[in-house]
């Protein structure tokens, strides 16, 4: 199975970008626009379309509000196993998102990192303004 942890520091407080990030329904107005475009609630579920045309249905695990963590699932015609989450943390005055992603099978590791590094990016642009 197949890894990735991706870190990152955002210039904003964790309260900002933990108030989208727990928003599981609004990914592409608050948290990644751009990097998502559509994102519709089905259940304990989202329907997502990222800004490549890829569509997934992501499972909601959990979101704990004490850890600011959110932790989802999704398998689609390409991943027979992907679960990830990402957790928020307080970092000198910003914040540092922690984004982990296993996965298989192991091929798409490169396509998948590649995706987390266009989300983060998103996401420090939507939240710290750059």
């Amino acid at each position: 199975m197949a890894t990735i942890r991706k870190e990152f520091l955002i210039d904003a407080s964790p309260e900002t970008v933990w108030d989208a990030m727990r928003d599981v329904g609004a990914l592409h107005t608050r948290l990644v626009p751009g990097f998502v475009i559509d994102c519709k609630l089905e259940g304990d579920a989202r329907l997502v379309t990222f800004g490549n045309g890829i569509t997934a249905r992501e499972v909601i695990v959990d979101v704990d509000d004490a850890a600011r963590r959110i932790a989802w699932s999704a398998t689609g015609p390409r991943l027979s196993h992907h679960n990830a989450s990402s957790q928020v943390f307080a970092e000198g005055g910003k914040t540092k998102v922690v984004w982990i992603a296993d996965l298989l099978p192991n091929e798409m590791k490169p396509a998948i990192a590649g995706m987390i590094d266009a989300g983060a990016a998103a996401m420090q642009k939507a939240l710290g303004g750059k």
